[in-house]
């Protein structure tokens, strides 16, 4: 309760964040609601010109994830693979930690926003300036944009759940953004984003957290710098450096929209293509699991799980070919499970992880557990992000 009342009166106390309703009086005239899946499509011919359109409606490829890297090098970091002696031998297979945790803004989403904003201002048609972007987001995607944004001088508006992390929504705005809120168990964020679509300047573009060629194919440079540090892996065994070339037979990635894992998918696929990709989300929230299974997008409802960052209802409609063709499985773990990871992290290997970024170590226990994972292997885990405020981090350790 205290917690509560403290983010409220934080949020009282911002003068420049619009309510949905604000934004929503100065609009111009509803358009017709489409399919929630294809609103966004919906949104993006709104914001963008012909040619902007069909180039990021195409599916990203490698190639692609090659020229993000070239976008992102002096931007994003290369972050460290990490091990765990002490896991190796609790699970009997090798473990190697991309720990995204410790990129810039705490989180992988950098990778894509600022790929994509760097796109559009660089392909811009003449008389077709990019004069600001719009997004909507849960934390990381919103703190990645508005980073993006202060860094190539555009300005950005994001649209945000009333119940966000505040140090996310905290960091957020010190990058700049525009916040507008939304209660994300009652409003649809795709009708809220046509609506404050209408309010913005001729020229502004809707860069959605996943579901966007140049915002895969930025995420993909993750996946692309685990297979090429693997090549040359220096490990220190029985006191002794030892360089060898590591090939990975798993590779386990959180699941929300599908962004990272389907970038990951295109790099395994050109890098290890005997690399099984493995993703994991919430039990309560397992619809790409649904999907995989089904050979369709599955909608559901927001989830309610701590992962703040899975809390997607569905695909997206651009990574779901690709998660298809290149994803092996998808998994699911329980909120104790993530807690559990979280506690892992912290004392063993010293490091902050939010709970979205453990799902790909609870699904890793989980498939070794079952022994879908043979002893011996050799697995990836990706740690999406550490964006945790620090007094709910401490209640959920706690708690475990």
């Amino acid at each position: 309760m205290v917690m509560v009342l403290g983010l409220l009166s934080f949020v009282a106390l911002l003068p420049k964040t619009n309510t949905v309703r604000d934004l929503a009086q100065q609009q111009r005239g509803r358009l017709p609601i489409a399919h929630p899946r294809r609103l966004h499509q919906t949104i993006r011919i709104m914001s963008t010109s012909t040619s902007r359109e069909s180039s990021h409606n195409d599916l990203p490829t490698y190639t692609d994830v090659l020229s993000a890297s070239q976008t992102i090098a002096n931007i994003a970091y290369r972050t460290p693979l990490q091990t765990s002696r002490i896991l190796d031998s609790q699970l009997g297979v090798r473990v190697f930690f991309k720990c995204e945790n410790l990129q810039r803004m705490g989180a992988f989403k950098i990778r894509g926003a600022y790929n994509a904003v760097s796109h559009y201002l660089n392909h811009a048609d003449d008389g077709d300036k990019l004069t600001g972007v719009l997004t909507y987001s849960s934390g990381n995607h919103a703190q990645a944009i508005a980073l993006s944004g202060r860094l190539l001088n555009v300005p950005t508006t994001i649209i945000m759940p009333r119940d966000a992390p505040p140090l996310k929504l905290e960091a957020t705005e010190s990058y700049g953004g525009k916040v507008v809120f939304y209660d994300r168990y009652t409003e649809k964020r795709d009708e809220v984003a046509m609506r404050v679509m209408e309010t913005l300047p001729k020229g502004t573009v809707f860069i959605p957290p996943y579901d966007h060629k140049y915002v895969i194919a930025g995420q993909g440079t993750v996946g692309a710098e685990i297979f090429e540090d693997l090549k040359c892996w220096r490990g220190t065994y029985n006191h002794a450096v030892k360089e060898e070339s590591i090939t990975l037979d798993f590779m386990f990635v959180c699941v929300g929209g599908g962004g990272l894992i389907a970038g990951i998918s295109l790099a395994a696929a050109a890098i290890s293509p005997n690399t099984k990709i493995i993703g994991v989300e919430p039990e309560a929230g397992n619809d790409a699991q649904q999907s995989l299974q089904q050979g369709k997008i599955i909608t559901i409802e927001t989830p309610r799980t701590i992962a703040d960052g899975a809390q997607t209802q569905h695909l997206g409609e651009l990574v779901f070919p690709i998660m298809q063709r290149h994803v092996s499985k998808i998994v699911t773990v329980t909120d104790e499970e993530l807690v559990q990871g979280m506690k892992f992290f912290g004392e063993t290997m010293k490091i902050i992880v939010e709970p979205t970024g453990c799902l790909g170590l609870a699904g890793l226990r989980k498939m070794v557990d079952s022994g879908e994972v043979p002893k011996g292997s050799c697995c990836g885990v990706v740690i999406s992000g550490g964006n945790v405020d620090l007094e709910r981090y401490c209640r959920l350790i706690s708690s475990g």
